[in-house]
């Protein structure tokens, strides 16, 4: 068995499970679970259209790379999202498709680390595990950058030369899961000078960069900001992003990975013996979606309209704030997350996620502890009632 295995964390939805094994919540309120970023908003329906349509395609074996078709859409909607150089990027060598962020974002770091050379991999702390369990399986050491109470990000300018020269890999999260906060393209530039200057990669997850409330000042990409360097090679910089949340397609598992043309070949090679293909069907209907962005421009007013209305009800009672992006509210607790998520559960059947279960502790300091994570991606009614639970289990404390 591979040793490596030994070193991963119980994931925190098993940590959350156990927390809840021994309550009972009140039989006559529904249960409202806020734990899980899955997004709860009807998938468009030209999206499962699409996939009925091309079931034929089943009859076929997916080449890795994906069809023709599907990687011009990819580099298409990156080129008018993030308005990169037309042409930019090359549809045959700048993207990829993926089965989802999750798998994409794990097989990378396999893909690219070289375990022998005492590999660090740079996390946000808090994180999404995924970063810290491909880090581990890859041989790496994962090497944790606490974001700050008053950016939800890192002080990547605090972090010393000697780290990042023993860095290979950095994972970043804009907009963060699960603080919200968006790094601006100057953050982003300075970060891919240092990547320059100490000889590693940036892997960017992407994937809520579609969820924002202004829609003026959409979040700002790792490929744009490369770009207005006149980096049109995007070399060290690779993206990842999905239909998951943009297109509240999570079961379609359909992604995409872009930047630095190199990067993206040895990935390739990587997945071709990986076996990872996305199915015909799904690739049809993820040219469709990647292609449309009304429904990608209601999705963002559903989610405005829940922030507006649970703020509301939770305002004096928690120190509960709109972030930039992204569907989490990140709110401090007035007591011990892991007591509070269980008395909540135990009192008002909702439930929230211990923020110390999405961090390390590090130097006898948890980032997460004394904060939870609230998805905000039920149905408005769902949210609304969730948030007159908390306040009213939060007034007793």
């Amino acid at each position: 068995m591979n040793p490596r295995l030994a070193h991963l964390q119980p994931y925190p939805f098993q940590k959350l499970a156990a927390l809840k094994a021994e309550v009972s919540p009140p039989a006559d309120l529904d249960p409202i679970p806020l734990s899980i970023g899955e997004p709860r908003h009807p998938t468009p329906g030209f999206i499962a259209e699409e996939v009925l349509t091309h079931l034929h395609g089943l009859a076929n074996y997916p080449v890795t790379r994906g069809s023709d078709a599907l990687r011009a859409a990819l580099a298409g909607w990156l080129t008018r999202r993030f308005r990169l150089p037309g042409g930019s990027l090359d549809p045959e060598r700048h993207v990829l498709p993926v089965n989802g962020t999750r798998e994409a974002l794990f097989a990378f770091a396999q893909a690219i680390l070289d375990p022998g050379a005492d590999a660090w991999v740079l996390i946000p702390n808090p994180f999404y595990q995924i970063y810290e369990g491909a880090a581990l399986l890859a041989g790496a050491t994962p090497h944790y950058l606490a974001c700050l109470p008053d950016t939800g990000l890192p002080d990547f300018d605090a972090v010393p030369p000697e780290t990042w020269d023993r860095c290979q890999l950095l994972y970043l999260c804009s907009p963060h899961n699960p603080t919200g906060a968006v790094a601006d393209r100057e953050t982003l530039q300075r970060l891919i000078q240092r990547a320059d200057s100490h000889d590693f990669v940036i892997a960017a997850d992407e994937c809520y960069s579609e969820i924002y409330f202004d829609e003026s000042a959409p979040p700002a990409g790792l490929l744009e900001a490369a770009a207005a360097m006149g980096r049109d090679d995007y070399r060290r910089c690779v993206v990842f992003n999905s239909l998951s949340k943009r297109s509240n397609a999570p079961g379609l598992r359909s992604g995409l990975v872009a930047g630095d043309a190199d990067l993206i070949a040895t990935f390739l090679d990587y997945r071709t013996y990986h076996g990872c293909a996305m199915p015909p069907p799904h690739q049809a209907a993820s040219i469709r979606a990647w292609g449309d962005e009304d429904h990608v421009r209601t999705n963002r007013d559903l989610y405005r309209e829940k922030f507006e209305a649970v703020l509301e009800i939770l305002d004096g009672v928690l120190d509960a704030r709109r972030p930039a992006a992204g569907f989490y509210l990140w709110p401090e607790t007035p007591i011990d997350d892991t007591a509070y998520a269980r008395g909540l559960f135990a009192r008002e059947n909702v439930t929230v996620l211990p923020g110390s279960y999405l961090s390390r502790e590090v130097a006898g300091h948890n980032p997460g502890a004394r904060r939870v994570r609230m998805a905000l991606v039920a149905p408005l009614d769902e949210c609304v009632d969730a948030a007159r639970r908390i306040r009213r289990y939060t007034e007793t404390l």
